[in-house]
């Protein structure tokens, strides 16, 4: 079961970000800017930022691990039970909000040194073609 210093080993792997607060809550900031939030009201959870369609497949999956309150009802931004959450969707979930809020240039540097399941690589298919 992931922890919050689970979240900020995970998140503080990416460039450029810190532990900080955000809307008076733990939090996690790139580059100035919450991706993260640690709620500390009573039903708790992570918000993590994610766009519309990402929120609407997790909550459609039926997963305990995501939900959502009224609060968040229209937000890009999908709430994570810590306690119900696989560690691998959460550096997933992580890296995707990191990425909605870092500068594009610290984006272009992460993605020509980095590896992750998130980053797009090279297409080859062009070196594989036969000549006609």
């Amino acid at each position: 079961m992931p922890t919050w210093k689970d979240v900020t080993t995970i998140a503080l792997a990416l460039p450029r970000t810190e532990v900080s607060t955000w809307y008076g809550t733990p939090g996690m900031k790139v580059a100035g800017k919450g991706f993260l939030r640690y709620r500390t009201e009573s039903d708790g959870g992570l918000v993590v930022l994610c766009d519309h369609d990402k929120k609407a497949a997790l909550l459609a999956s039926g997963d305990a691990a995501y939900y959502t309150t009224p609060h968040y009802d229209g937000y890009p931004s999908i709430l994570v039970n810590l306690a119900k959450v696989k560690r691998a969707d959460l550096i997933e979930l992580i890296t995707e909000s990191w990425r909605r809020k870092a500068p594009m240039r610290l984006l272009k540097e992460f993605d020509a040194t980095s590896r992750t399941p998130t980053t797009k690589r090279p297409r080859q298919a062009a070196a594989r073609r036969k000549p006609r």
